[in-house]
């Protein structure tokens, strides 16, 4: 099922995969915490995921990425990190650098991804 890419279900993805990395475990409440957001929200946009076949939610609230999640997550941690190096090595602060990231990553073209990549000295595709 092909589905539409939008820059909530990025932070969302992106958002699972960091909360796994940090605590082990994730579930609805964490990700609430992180955004500030209400547990009625985050329901809502778990269970799009859910649908997406993004994620999956056991009996116990447990979330946890697909494969599809995961590639998809994956990939834009490695753009928010890039972007964050790009920015950095500019002279940006890593407080800013790191919000700025987060606001550009999801609207950049893949070409001027693959420009910052080489700027940074990632390898690119």
């Amino acid at each position: 099922m092909a589905v539409e890419r939008s820059e909530s279900r990025e932070d969302y993805l992106e958002s699972i995969l960091m909360l796994k990395a940090e605590k082990g475990v994730v579930r609805s409440i964490d990700i609430a915490e992180h955004f500030d957001y209400s547990r009625p929200s985050i329901s809502r946009a778990m269970s799009i995921l859910r649908s997406s076949g993004l994620i999956t939610m056991d009996n116990n609230g447990f979330i946890e990425l697909t494969e599809e999640g995961m590639k998809e997550a994956s990939a834009v941690y490695a753009r928010h990190k890039t972007l964050i190096a790009f920015l950095e090595k500019l002279g940006v602060s890593a407080e800013t650098a790191e919000q700025d990231a987060c606001r550009i990553e999801h609207v950049l073209s893949e070409e001027s991804m693959s420009c910052i990549r080489g700027f940074v000295g990632e390898e690119t595709e």
